[in-house]
């Protein structure tokens, strides 16, 4: 009976398809349907480490595969909407265990679980009264499922050690301008972060533009608040500020100066989340951006300047 439906769901993909699927499925981590954006994502897993590259893979195809099986159309599948929460938890994975032989199967479970839970968030906002804001589940499930390994093994965590910078607050922040935008992924790389930013222009250049804008506003918000410098620099303080801008500016609302009037306000709410987050001590990946996304389309519903796309 598996075997039936595996073969009824990849019918109509060709190999290529697949292969587009899971390419697409690190491009839309930004919003964005682009296998060269998506390759660039890739290089700049690998230039981290290849085994994290390996592990963002097979998430980014298990959580296609499931998502065909649960019923996706295949062009949805095929334009990576059900590979980037697989993606990002096979990079989480990484992060929380390195790539210890246990990190290959979790990762693998990991991004296959991602599809129910993606499926009960629609649900959750398919119902009223959250029906007419039109809410995405974005990377939440993401998030849900990274939280659910990190507290499910511990006893295999890999030890991580402890960060302090040297360097100047302007060095800081002109490296977290880049570390921000690798960050997204988990990775404290500013050569990743370049590679990304690249795919971002390459994808749309007013999306590049919009990451750039949330990475400074999130940066100089971080210092503001005085935020660790070392937490600034490696961009673990402003990372949630790229996809806040990214959301808000030019991809869930059309482009228009109130888009990015609220995605510059959007930013500066990410970060004060974030630290907020970060004094409580609980996981924070992508939550500032997503609570503060959330939020803010709830207002844009009611803005007359404001529209979605």
């Amino acid at each position: 009976m598996a075997g039936t439906r595996s073969s009824r769901a990849t019918r109509d993909a060709s190999a290529s398809d697949w292969l587009t699927a899971v390419g697409q499925g690190l491009s839309q981590i930004f919003f964005q349907s682009n296998l060269v954006t998506g390759v660039l994502i890739l290089a700049a897993f690998v230039v981290a480490d290849w085994r994290m590259a390996v592990l963002v893979l097979l998430g980014s195809a298990t959580g296609a595969v499931v998502g065909r099986l649960r019923g996706v159309p295949q062009k949805d599948v095929t334009a990576g909407m059900e590979g980037f929460c697989g993606a990002l938890v096979g990079a989480a994975t990484f992060s929380i265990l390195g790539g210890q032989w246990e990190s290959y199967p979790i990762a693998v479970a990991g991004a296959a679980l991602c599809g129910p839970v993606i499926w009960a968030v629609q649900t959750l906002f398919a119902r009223p009264p959250l029906k007419q804001y039109g809410l995405p589940s974005t990377t939440a499930p993401f998030c849900i499922v990274a939280t659910l390994i990190l507290v499910c093994t511990v006893p295999i965590h890999a030890k991580a050690a402890a960060e302090t910078t040297t360097d100047s607050t302007t060095v800081a922040f002109f490296r977290s301008l880049l570390s921000n935008v690798s960050q997204v992924v988990l990775v404290d790389n500013p050569w990743a972060g370049a590679l990304i930013l690249i795919g971002l222009f390459v994808a749309n250049w007013r999306v590049g533009l919009a990451a750039v804008l949330g990475s400074a506003i999130g940066s100089l918000s971080a210092l503001a608040m005085d935020e660790t410098l070392t937490e600034t620099e490696n961009g673990l303080a402003g990372y949630s500020g790229v996809l806040t801008a990214i959301a808000l500016a030019v991809v869930l609302l059309k482009n228009s100066p109130t888009s990015w009037a609220l995605a510059v306000i959007g930013t500066i709410v990410t970060a004060v989340v974030t630290l907020l987050m970060h004094r409580a001590d609980v996981p924070t990946y992508t939550w500032p951006y997503i609570l503060t996304t959330w939020v803010f389309l709830v207002i844009a519903h009611y803005l007359p300047s404001a529209k979605r796309t």
